[in-house]
């Protein structure tokens, strides 16, 4: 069977064990460079976490992760400012560069990470479709999101978006 072309590759979304194969990569770089991680996470209600925690000795880079999936969890758990939720949404650049950087801050760590969106299938709103969701990191040497409009599954949506987050994880420790 013939390998599949990036376009090809590129409308599927990353398998659970390719993603972990990802970290595997960049567990001892976090591990030597002494490099702290937190997340912050609504629509993939955890699976980042799963990933970062995904291999033995992983506590030394990972401190933590909090699932924010109400409005009230964002607020009281990642210090999201209610007016940010109030004014932007859940679901919004703003709000996933203040959920990375309220990990980041309340677990002590170097590097935070924040995702929220919509997985779907349900949840859509005017200008909000299933599917967009942002990512957000907050790094010494890299502050920004990503928005992306992913056309998956309730689980491909969520894997996708945890790929960009090791992106950009990837991207902050290069």
């Amino acid at each position: 069977m013939p390998a599949k072309s990036a376009a090809a590759r590129a409308k599927q979304a990353p398998a659970y064990p390719d993603l972990a194969a990802r970290m595997a990569a960049l567990h001892p770089v976090l591990r030597k460079r002494k490099l702290t991680i937190a997340v912050a996470e609504s629509c993939t209600g955890g699976l980042l976490g799963a990933i970062l925690s995904e291999h033995s000795g992983s506590s030394a880079y990972f401190r933590g992760g909090m699932e924010v999936y109400s409005d009230d969890a964002k607020t009281v758990l990642a210090e999201v400012p209610p007016q940010l939720l109030h004014s932007h949404g859940a679901v919004s650049g703003v709000v996933a560069a203040a959920l990375a950087r309220g990990a980041r801050e309340k677990l002590g760590a170097k590097i935070g990470l924040g995702i929220t969106g919509i997985a779907g299938p349900t949840g859509a709103t005017p200008g909000k479709p299933i599917g967009l969701v942002y990512i957000a990191i907050d790094a010494p040497k890299l502050q920004t999101v990503q928005k992306k409009q992913w056309t998956f599954d309730r689980a491909g949506n969520r894997l996708a978006s945890v790929g960009v987050a090791l992106e950009l994880l990837e991207r902050a420790i290069g």
